[in-house]
């Protein structure tokens, strides 16, 4: 499967930090990066975020 995770559908308040606090409840948070317009630094909506493990990145898309 691979530990690298999409998020999508996210409010557009949502920022990195936000996103890793609600994955590092399902384990290890190696990365997690929302994607932001470059012109106009608003939110895509989208993001990654990257589990320390399979097993983990499993159990958050469980979730």
């Amino acid at each position: 499967m691979g530990n690298k995770l999409y998020v999508g559908n996210l409010p557009y308040s949502v920022r990195d930090g936000d996103l890793e606090q609600a994955f590092s409840a399902y384990g290890q948070v190696a990365s997690a990066k929302v994607m932001m317009e470059r012109d106009t630094g608003r939110s895509k909506g989208f993001g990654f975020v990257e589990m320390g493990s399979d097993a983990e990145a499993q159990a958050a898309t469980r979730a």
